[in-house]
């Protein structure tokens, strides 16, 4: 059986979170989704203090 780490498991959730607040905002939730697998809590920081809702 193959072992995922967890922080892979986590960094995938926080993606899917992620998604989730940009179409609450009104943002495209792929391109947040996208962008938070790159940069993780960065991404989540950017989207929640910068991102009004349009």
């Amino acid at each position: 059986m193959y072992h995922i780490p967890n922080y892979f498991v986590g960094w995938g959730t926080l993606a899917l979170i992620n998604a989730g607040i940009a179409q609450g905002k009104n943002r495209k939730g792929l391109n947040w989704f996208l962008l938070s697998l790159l940069l993780g809590p960065i991404a989540t920081f950017i989207l929640v203090t910068f991102c009004d809702r349009l």
